[in-house]
């Protein structure tokens, strides 16, 4: 199993997408009006950016076999 360690959000993303898509992979979650901050680093104190989201966020996800 790899280990993903990312320094950066988007770096985040890649990793975690190369490893779900490496799986066949599908993630599924559920939200509904959903408040996210996202801070600009990872410092406890870092700035954020509110983004809310009216509605319903989904994104499924089972494994199958490749």
């Amino acid at each position: 199993m790899s280990t993903i360690s990312p320094e950066t959000w988007p770096t985040l993303a890649e990793s975690l997408w190369a490893f779900l898509t490496s799986r066949n992979a599908e993630i599924s979650y559920r939200f509904d009006d959903m408040l996210i901050e996202i801070p600009r680093d990872t410092a406890a104190d870092a700035p954020r950016a509110v983004w809310r989201l009216h509605g319903t966020l989904r994104v499924t996800t089972s494994e199958n076999p490749a």
